[in-house]
């Protein structure tokens, strides 16, 4: 069974890199000291996504945020009408 933290690689100490087949990166997750504890810091492509309390749960949502982007994009809307 394969997991997004299979692709996850730790190139400095605590730091992880998310890295898709095309060996470009995609996400980080950084483990943080806080008043709570230790957490995860996730941000996908530069843009902080949330926080995770595991390894495996923070690879799991940079990971849908990258599948996600692979998807159909938003319904923009239909085209206004102008009548003539």
């Amino acid at each position: 069974m394969w997991h997004p933290i299979l692709v996850a690689e730790e190139r400095t100490p605590a730091v992880w890199t998310l890295v898709d087949g095309l060996a470009r990166d995609y996400a980080t997750i950084e483990l943080r000291r806080t008043p709570d504890g230790p957490r995860y810091r996730v941000e996908y492509r530069g843009e902080l996504i949330g926080w995770a309390v595991s390894l495996r749960v923070a690879c799991e949502r940079a990971h849908r945020a990258f599948l996600s982007d692979h998807g159909p994009a938003p319904f923009p809307g239909y085209p206004a009408y102008i009548a003539k």
